[in-house]
């Protein structure tokens, strides 16, 4: 009966956020920050559950693996967040201006329907970043510092290299004119699957919810240590139906995940991945010369 309780604890969550959306006061809705704190919430919530249902020993955090998660959920609330509303939406806003895009019309749509509308043209786009990061060499340098981390955790998802953690933020939500509070419970609903889907916690959502939203199992093989090949798959961040719809769904679950020797990077390991090769080529040339 507990473990039926704890299968059931991803959907019950994502119930709990779409109906505190669908019912908080329009005036809340002028603050910003709500939407955060709705987001840290379900973290913290998510982060007591791995210490009350783990899945796997091996996974268990410890105080590095704390710091270091809790370092990137900052930089995401902060300078991602910035660099996302002051680079990656002008250009959006201004090709809707240009091109006398308006859709007054999906306001009148109800709340539930806008919300999935959301979350799918967000998770649309973030598909197809994501599958170019794994099947390109440059985007896959900016991309494997999160593949590289050997554990699977609550706050996982905000770990990785600070160039691939902006360009997975993009999306074209700004095109459209949604209900504040919807826009706000698609954000929160998909951070919430994404949670759940890094998280050390041994919930197996029923086949009505892991049919459409992405769980630890889906995800745990995207990240298998077995090679890169194997991790070409199960491309969705929330929604593994779009994996479903294009073909790169695989059934399965990785208990060991991280790339390479396994070898975890460290903050600054991750942040100069992408220009290793160019720093070690220099460094080469210079021993060179030098002898």
């Amino acid at each position: 009966m507990k473990q039926k309780l704890i299968d059931l604890l991803p959907p019950l969550t994502v119930a709990a956020v779409l109906l505190f959306w669908a019912n908080v006061p329009k005036a809340w809705l002028d603050h910003w920050w709500l939407l955060m704190v709705v987001i840290f919430a379900v973290l913290g919530f998510v982060q007591l559950l791995e210490y009350f249902a783990e899945r796997h020993e091996g996974w268990r955090l410890n105080r590095t693996e704390f710091a270091t998660d809790v370092f990137y959920v900052a930089l995401g609330a902060t300078l991602i967040n910035w660099l996302t509303t002051t680079l990656g939406e002008p250009p959006v806003l201004a090709a809707k201006e240009a091109l006398g895009i308006a859709t007054p019309w999906i306001t009148a749509l109800p709340f539930l329907v806008q919300v999935a509308m959301a979350i799918f043209i967000f998770e649309f786009g973030q598909y197809w970043m994501h599958r170019l990061m794994h099947n390109n060499s440059w985007f896959w340098a900016t991309h494997a510092p999160h593949h590289h981390i050997t554990q699977l955790n609550a706050m996982k998802g905000y770990v990785g290299n600070p160039i691939e953690l902006f360009l997975i933020s993009l999306g074209v939500t700004a095109l459209f004119d949604w209900d504040k509070a919807a826009l706000f419970a698609a954000i929160s609903v998909g951070s919430t699957v994404a949670i759940y889907a890094h998280a050390n916690v041994r919930a197996n959502p029923p086949i009505w919810y892991s049919f459409f939203f992405t769980t630890i199992r889906h995800h745990s093989l995207h990240h298998t240590a077995l090679s890169y090949e194997d991790t070409r798959c199960n491309y969705g961040n929330s929604l593994i139906l779009i994996d479903r719809i294009f073909g790169t769904y695989k059934e399965g679950e990785s208990t060991i995940v991280g790339q390479g020797e396994r070898k975890r990077l460290s903050i600054k390991e991750q942040w100069v991945f992408p220009f290793q090769p160019l720093i070690d080529r220099m460094k080469a040339k210079r021993a060179q010369a030098s002898s």
